[in-house]
């Protein structure tokens, strides 16, 4: 088979040519107006970041891609479906406030937000994955499933559970309703590690499910109602908050892809990953570490697996810097996500997703100038 198409633009503006031009020429060049749409309902998905994190992509970005999109005769609208943890996104009107207090406002952006699985998070549609090995009926938010072209727009960094957010990562979990969410993370049950444990309370107040406690200033995890989201891993303070088992974020990650591909199956979708600000963690955390390598540039393919495999490599490929988490860790994996988290492997959720038919990993990148 031949070898996906990967389009990648750096981030070097001179003579006026800015970023946003950039964006707009790298998009066009990987084919994006081969795309039919005229009179379509077009959904962008993306993260509108969680209030206190500044590592988002700016809705800058989605402005240039709505504007293109509307310029070809589509109806876009931007979306994200809402989350399973305490925070700033866990119901609609909490989203669009978060979305709005970090500039993602129509007059900004040019086009609505619709969070794609209602008020509560409960509005969702069944969609068979084909290939399932996991899922059988994957749970997604309904109006993602309403439009008839998807595009995703996502800022790629690093992720505690997966080794990386990018494509597969926004399309997957973040196609799925807050039941979706619930059924992808459901096989991870996070343990104590009491030695470590400083009894700061942070794992209880992240918690939407009270499932965390803190007795005789030691924390615990009554697993009963704990459905397995990660958050306490990640506000952990000491590392103390640890997966339960080394197989349960193998299995997230090859739940992602199968949610990822009940979103894209049967219909024309297009996919673009903005390689800056490369935090260590996801966007959904309320404050965001500086970045583990130097800014990159941007990437657009068809195949969201390809376009991750690249953006992976482009990332391994950096000198890590000092200033980062990776100055400050013991780099054992000659591998930069996996030695950011290393009890991920980031490997399995792409092969995963090739395995079950959404892409491949064999790419050809094409630089744009």
């Amino acid at each position: 088979m031949k070898p996906s198409d990967v389009y990648f633009i750096n981030l070097r503006c001179e003579n006026g040519d800015s970023r946003l031009d950039k964006l707009e020429r790298l998009v066009k060049k990987a084919g994006i107006s081969t795309i039919d749409f005229k009179g379509k309902f077009v959904a962008i998905k993306l993260h509108f970041g969680e209030p206190g994190n500044l590592a988002f992509l700016r809705p800058n970005y989605a402005a240039t891609i709505v504007k293109l999109i509307q310029e070809l005769g589509g109806k876009p609208f931007l979306t994200d479906c809402n989350t399973l943890y305490v925070g700033g996104r866990k119901n609609a009107l909490d989203h669009l406030d978060s979305a709005y207090k970090n500039g993602y406002m129509p007059y900004a952006t040019g086009c609505q937000i619709i969070i794609a699985d209602g008020l509560k998070g409960t509005d969702e549609v069944l969609v068979p994955v084909r290939n399932g090995e996991y899922v059988k009926e994957a749970k997604i938010g309904r109006a993602l499933m309403d439009s008839d072209i998807l595009i995703s727009l996502s800022h790629f960094k690093g992720h505690e559970g997966t080794g990386f957010g990018g494509a597969l990562k926004n399309i997957g979990m973040g196609g799925g309703s807050r039941a979706g969410k619930m059924e992808q993370h459901s096989d991870g049950k996070p343990q104590v590690d009491r030695d470590l444990c400083i009894g700061c309370g942070n794992c209880v107040r992240i918690c939407a499910h009270d499932a965390p406690k803190v007795t005789h200033k030691k924390a615990w995890i009554n697993h009963d109602a704990c459905v397995g989201c990660g958050r306490c891993i990640g506000v952990c303070p000491t590392d103390a908050v640890q997966p339960g088992d080394g197989s349960s974020n193998d299995k997230l990650n090859c739940k992602i892809s199968e949610y990822a591909q009940a979103v894209c199956d049967g219909r024309p979708n297009f996919h673009i990953n903005v390689v800056i600000d490369i935090s260590p963690n996801c966007d959904c955390h309320s404050e965001n570490d500086v970045s583990i390598v130097p800014d990159i540039g941007m990437f657009a393919s068809f195949d969201p697996v390809a376009l991750d495999r690249a953006c992976v490599d482009a990332v391994n490929d950096q000198t890590p810097l000092p200033s980062g988490k990776l100055g400050e860790v013991a780099c054992t994996h000659g591998d930069n996500l996996m030695n950011n988290h290393p009890q991920t492997n980031w490997k399995i959720g792409l092969e995963h997703a090739e395995k079950i038919g959404l892409g491949q990993q064999a790419y050809t990148l094409i630089t744009v100038r």
